[in-house]
């Protein structure tokens, strides 16, 4: 049978409110830190199978979370496309050659990179209990180009954003080609058994209103409507970080089944725009789990209490941060487990 996470992204409100937290296999968990030690860098150890199973499972021993989230990196997806990554110490994801000076068609492809993370999932699904969801997940064409386009992160996404205005076409190209290379992708995550896949854009919030309709809305759109051509009973998760007011835009055109939500928005306000009835995951800040302050408690009966009225999966507006301590984690599931509205 399908587990409460599972049930509430399908539009079914559950008795108790289902939660995971995006990062949560991760540097906070000193189980992680270990076995990342044993493996060497993090490139080793997402495509180590076993390992990257391991990975996964570890937050749903400790906790006993609802949905196990695929213990992987958004740049799988450009690596596939002939990009080199690498990750540096104290530097982050490095990919070259960096596509602001370099064309798309000089890339060599390889898909054999995204066997071992299919395996990964095949090994969870194995071994999850049937009330844990299998999350599977990739980054949004925008996002992914953005570190595409730059070789690395950045603060503005300031190379993307200008070719956007100065070259669109071949922007539009690079978008294009992530959003076919990503339905490829998450489609094998769905064949190998991920009961539900999520959509990261997270750098969605750094474009104007037109822009975001082109660069975000629509392969976004394009993504969802070929999985759910191909895979109908699979939901689909948005999470574009940032969207703003732009968010019930989103929600309305993208098809998505289910709305990932930021801290920086009013639950309230996320209620009364985004469709009725639609499933919403969010949006405790990940800065009060870390500070695990006084507040924690009332913030989650906020988040809690506003979407009491539609199918909820509690989350966090973003990644959990990696200095944030066990105890808080547990005291957050204490209080979501225990809230009564």
């Amino acid at each position: 049978m399908p587990g409460p996470l599972l049930d509430t992204l399908n539009g079914k409100r559950a008795r108790t409110t289902p939660m995971w937290l995006m990062r949560q296999a991760g540097r906070y968990l000193p189980e992680y830190r270990e076995l990342r030690g044993q493996k060497g860098g993090f490139l080793e150890l997402a495509y180590d199978s076993e390992a990257a199973c391991e990975v996964t499972l570890q937050p749903i021993d400790r906790f006993g979370f609802d949905g196990a989230i695929l213990f992987s990196d958004i740049l799988i997806v450009p690596h596939a496309m002939g990009q080199h990554l690498e990750f540096l110490a104290g530097e982050g994801p490095k990919l070259s050659p960096p596509l602001v000076q370099a064309e798309l068609r000089d890339l060599l492809p390889d898909r054999s990179r995204y066997e071992p993370i299919y395996r990964t999932v095949r090994l969870c699904c194995e071994r999850l209990g049937g009330q844990t969801t299998m999350l599977g997940f990739a980054g949004s064409p925008w996002t992914v180009a953005t570190y595409m386009i730059a070789g690395e992160g950045s603060r503005d996404q300031h190379d993307a954003r200008a070719m956007a205005y100065r070259d669109p076409g071949k922007l539009e190209a690079l978008i294009g080609a992530i959003a076919d290379e990503t339905i490829e992708y998450l489609s094998g995550q769905i064949a190998a058994g991920a009961e539900a896949v999520q959509l990261f854009d997270s750098w969605a919030g750094s474009l104007a209103p037109d822009q975001f309709e082109r660069w975000v809305i629509a392969p976004n759109a394009r993504i969802v409507a070929a999985l759910r051509q191909r895979h109908p009973e699979t939901p689909v998760i948005g999470f574009p970080k940032g969207a703003g007011e732009k968010l019930p835009a989103y929600a309305r055109e993208t098809g998505v089944q289910a709305i990932g939500v930021d801290e920086t928005l009013d639950p309230h306000w996320v209620a009364r725009e985004l469709p009725a009835d639609m499933p919403v995951q969010g949006n405790l800040d990940p800065l009060l789990l870390l500070a695990g302050s006084a507040e924690l408690e009332a913030r989650v009966g906020i988040i809690l209490d506003a979407f009491a009225d539609r199918p909820h999966v509690f989350n966090l507006g973003h990644g959990i941060d990696r200095r944030t301590p066990i105890a808080h984690v547990e005291r957050l599931i204490a209080t979501v487990r225990s809230f009564e509205g």
